[in-house]
């Protein structure tokens, strides 16, 4: 097994550092700022496409994160010259400088959720799951930098997240430029129109656990709203009755749908024991356990979806999805090694990560020359053409924290 994770770390650095990387970094836009914000499944770049705050606030969170992995050596053994080292900060320098210049509402507050080519505001939606993100990054950003105007931004959406997109129960989407309330098409899906998301709320979790860590005050606010999304986790969103986290739901937490989102029942699993982590570290509340609810969620969806060719999305009605997307199998190898983490007798969870990455190296890597992995892959393991190689949702978070976690972990 020692020899296995061995050559699996060499891999993931060879693919990562050598492949996939060097992708994303390839969109920056050298003339109108940010990151080019469509490449089809051919490859062709469209450089007139809106761009979208979740991957201008993705591709800042994973280059930050990077440049301080490496320059406080959390990964040991792994070199990276710094003629590499400092293209990765001058990528994060440049989303930050995006960020703040295009993409923030400098009179009414909050982020857009998109952009034209040249930064103009497009779609000025401000979505709750939007800000989430775009505190997360500039968390991360602070913390490779100490740019602290970056980390009093986090904290200033911080605030105007906490007055402006929850109500007394909870966190709502969608929002127009001047805060009015409106529909949630952006984060609904499946036939339904959602008043609340778990997908928000998980994201709003693990955005202030960022901001939480790298605020050496240790902010009590943050700390308050980081319990209570926990609370809604367990007391709203989880049902216990099947063992699994619901998805959409109106405004009084009644579930719209008969979903089981595979993908993001292992994702929240490893999310919230790295809050609960987060949060004991800090010495600040140390009863926060929620070991019982991950290791249910880790259990089933291994149970459940486990098999060595990939794991389907999510079941609708009884109906599993049976396409392959490029996320699920990155959360799967995090979650399931979170739960080897925890509990080392788990080896099946191990073997499920090895096994898992066999397949994204036959059939979700895109071989391709200039090119990252398919978004999607059919049954037959034939990609599906249709699917972009990046827009506003196909970004590098996904993969690229799996390469973090991985070499963390």
């Amino acid at each position: 097994m020692v020899e296995k994770i061995n050559v699996f770390k060499q891999e993931l650095r060879e693919e990562f550092i050598g492949h996939m990387l060097p992708f994303w970094m390839n969109l920056k836009d050298e003339e109108n700022g940010g990151f080019y914000g469509l490449v089809d499944f051919n490859l062709s770049l469209d450089k007139k496409a809106d761009k979208g705050c979740i991957l201008n606030s993705r591709i800042l969170w994973l280059f930050s994160n990077l440049y301080t992995r490496i320059e406080t050596g959390k990964w040991g053994t792994v070199e990276v010259d710094d003629v590499l080292k400092s293209r990765w900060l001058e990528i994060a320098d440049h989303a930050y400088r995006f960020l703040v210049e295009a993409f923030l509402d400098k009179e009414m507050g909050g982020v857009y959720w998109s952009v034209t080519y040249d930064g103009k505001p497009a779609d000025t939606t401000k979505h709750t799951y939007n800000q989430a993100f775009a505190i997360y990054a500039l968390s991360s950003y602070y913390e490779a930098t100490g740019n602290r105007e970056a980390f009093e931004l986090a904290t200033e959406l911080f605030h105007l997240v906490e007055e402006k997109f929850r109500d007394e129960d909870g966190y709502l989407e969608a929002f127009k430029r001047n805060f009015d309330l409106e529909s949630n098409e952006k984060l609904s899906e499946n036939g339904v129109m959602a008043t609340r998301t778990m997908n928000t709320l998980l994201h709003i979790m693990e955005a202030y656990t960022e901001l939480f860590r790298v605020d050496e005050d240790k902010n009590s606010e943050v700390l308050v709203s980081i319990i209570k999304a926990l609370d809604i986790i367990n007391e709203k969103i989880y049902n216990p009755e099947k063992g699994r986290l619901e998805v959409f739901f109106d405004k009084d937490y009644n579930s719209l749908i008969d979903l089981y989102s595979y993908g993001h029942d292992i994702e929240a699993a490893w999310l919230m024991d790295r809050t609960a982590d987060v949060i004991s570290k800090a010495n600040t509340l140390k009863n926060v356990d929620v070991s019982e609810l991950t290791d249910t969620l880790t259990r089933n969806i291994y149970d459940i979806t486990f098999n060595p060719n990939g794991i389907p999305a999510e079941s609708e009605n009884g109906k599993v999805l049976e396409t392959r997307i490029w996320w699920v199998q990155c959360e799967s190898m995090i979650g399931f090694m979170n739960g080897y983490n925890k509990d080392s007798s788990n080896e099946k969870y191990l073997e499920a990560v090895l096994s898992i990455w066999e397949y994204v190296k036959e059939h979700v890597i895109d071989r391709r020359p200039g090119s990252e992995w398919f978004s999607e892959v059919r049954p037959d393991n034939e990609p599906i053409e249709t699917k972009p190689m990046a827009d506003e949702w196909k970004c590098p978070y996904h993969n690229g924290r799996m390469f973090i976690e991985m070499m963390e972990r």
